[in-house]
């Protein structure tokens, strides 16, 4: 009861915070809203400072902030921190730990890149650093090692991707001749293959609450416009093809939804499992959203209305963290391996 209590006061906290009437809000008030909350340290285990509560308790917070499109990099900024906080030989990793939860922003990529090391020289492009701008420090994983690279450092140059989503801004960062600090690497080798197997999981089901928070308020915005617009002198909601399109993606989002909390109670849940758990739900994100712009007709293909704001963010969420192609082979072949062990 007790966990059901604290997720409950958790989403209530997040939608007086951040209201259901105001779409993406301005992101350095959003970003210093989230710190004042203390919600970057919701995972973090006691003894290093933070709330020690289970992974469902973020995802609740990243469902809400979903629904209302935030501009708060929250994702990124608590994927860096469980990779700093469960580092063995990072330097100062106290002060680190200190630093983010008081509300300095390292991201971590979020998506893969090609980096060179050419005797401890690195050269190439990594992609995936949601609001680079504003961090000083960013965590870049890369094969076989992650450390943090100082965004002013001689060699690194960050440069924005301009995208569609217009709720995130998302940069590059281009290492030319890039010597890495050894007190600002984080894990090697098998620490570090470990801890991206740690941090992986935490991605999937972030990113799968987040897509699942703005499809749900996507579904209820379209049903609120068909309660308002009428046809034939009586509300277009009341016609049954319509009744039964909604109620189709209600089902399909409340299916996606039970698997995400039974996913995020598994600890024993396999990264493909959890994997295709990120695709189901955005696969009904975009479900949604396609089927919002329709059903509001002429009005929701325009700039003007905010369909099309959920519809990009869903688009985006497809590329994050292992597209549907990756996690579909990924379970596919965890299948067939379990079939071949049960003969």
């Amino acid at each position: 009861m007790d966990g059901v209590i604290e997720l409950s006061e958790l989403q209530g906290a997040a939608q007086k915070a951040f209201p259901a009437d105001k779409l993406a809000s301005p992101r350095d008030a959003a970003w210093q809203l989230v710190a004042q909350q203390g919600w970057l340290m919701v995972t973090l285990p006691e003894d290093q400072g933070g709330l020690g509560l289970g992974r469902d308790a973020a995802l609740a917070i990243h469902f809400e902030l979903g629904r209302v499109l935030s501009t708060a990099p929250l994702i990124p900024a608590l994927l860096a921190l469980e990779a700093i906080a469960a580092a063995e030989s990072l330097t100062d990793q106290a002060g680190w730990i200190e630093r983010i939860c008081g509300g300095e922003y390292v991201p971590l990529n979020m998506l893969p890149g090609p980096v060179a090391d050419q005797g401890g020289v690195l050269n190439g492009r990594l992609s995936g650093f949601f609001e680079a701008d504003m961090a000083a420090h960013v965590l870049a994983g890369l094969p076989g090692r992650y450390l943090l690279i100082p965004t002013d450092a001689p060699g690194v140059t960050v440069s924005e991707c301009r995208m569609w989503d217009e709720s995130r801004r998302m940069f590059d960062i281009e290492l030319a001749g890039y010597r890495p600090d050894p007190a600002l690497v984080v894990a090697e080798g098998e620490a570090a293959k470990a801890l991206h197997d740690r941090i992986s999981p935490l991605a999937q089901l972030a990113v799968a609450a987040d897509s699942l928070g703005g499809a749900n308020a996507a579904l209820a915005m379209t049903v609120d416009f068909l309660k308002t617009r009428r046809q034939f002198d009586r509300p277009i909601a009341m016609f049954q093809a319509l009744k039964h399109r909604c109620a189709d993606l209600k089902t399909q989002i409340a299916a996606a939804e039970a698997l995400l909390w039974q996913r995020a109670a598994q600890p024993e849940a396999s990264i493909a499992d959890l994997g295709v758990t990120k695709v189901l739900a955005n696969d009904c994100y975009l479900k949604t959203t396609e089927e919002a712009i329709q059903l509001h007709g002429g009005i929701g293909l325009t700039e003007e209305h905010n369909c099309h704001l959920f519809m990009k963010r869903a688009m985006l969420n497809a590329q994050l963290a292992g597209n549907g192609d990756h996690w579909r082979e990924a379970a596919g072949r965890q299948a067939l391996a379990q079939f071949a062990l049960s003969y």
